[in-house]
């Protein structure tokens, strides 16, 4: 609960984080985490082997937890490698979505699971590697596309909690000091209290799954491409 006074962010991470939670039960075996950064799901995935990969760039070299690098087009892996295929909040930077879910295809075995999570409303982040927003149709349309069934689809925060989180990223972002200190007092002072109330009128206003945060889809691999 101390994310309410000291995280900008809590609504978006909170649900994220509670989805992955239910449906990260549905991984097995031997997994790839596909743009796994600092891997803050690994404590909670109960699997055989964690692999996590990035691009190789200066930046990933040094602030990730990534086990493999690649050149952000082939997977150095060999076909149906994994039972299981994590992509959280990545699918929003790939220059390549088709290209991309090819090789997700290729490294993942017939019937293994893919876990994605993809942002349907949220700003521009990690200029200039922001490449789309995706709606849930979309996102069925091209996975049944590339050879997967989706078992379940979440909208993350569908509901008026989603208009308080990004006027939370709005004023961190304008507000933004580089003191740790000054910034976090900012947060308690100024976006705390939004958030707060944000969680007080949530339970008044209904949910609008038309208007949603995070898109978190369980897919399964019913063939290849």
């Amino acid at each position: 609960m101390i994310g309410i006074f000291t995280n900008p962010f809590y609504f978006s991470r909170r649900g994220l984080f509670l989805a992955m939670s239910e449906l990260g039960k549905h991984l097995h075996g031997r997994l790839l985490d596909i743009g796994c950064g600092t891997k803050p799901y690994e404590p909670y995935l109960n699997v055989q082997q964690y692999i996590g990969l990035e691009i190789d760039t200066e930046r990933s070299r040094m602030t990730s937890k990534a086990d493999v690098f690649y050149d952000g087009t082939r997977f150095p892996f060999g076909d149906e490698e994994f039972d299981s295929v994590l992509a959280n909040e990545v699918f929003e930077h790939v220059f390549n979505p088709y290209e991309f879910l090819i090789e997700i295809n290729r490294v993942l075995k017939t019937g293994g699971t893919l876990l994605m999570t993809v942002p349907f409303v949220w700003d521009e982040h990690e200029q200039p590697h922001d490449f789309a927003r995706y709606t849930s149709f979309g996102l069925h349309h091209l996975l049944t596309q590339h050879g997967f069934e989706v078992l379940q689809h979440r909208k993350s925060v569908n509901d008026i909690r989603a208009l308080f989180q990004l006027l939370n990223e709005y004023l961190y972002k304008k507000t933004y000091v580089n003191n740790v200190m000054l910034r976090q007092l900012l947060n308690t002072l100024l976006i705390a209290p939004i958030t707060m109330f944000g969680l007080l009128v949530y339970w008044i206003f209904p949910s609008n799954n038309d208007f949603y945060l995070d898109n978190i889809i369980l897919a399964r691999k019913v063939k290849n491409v």
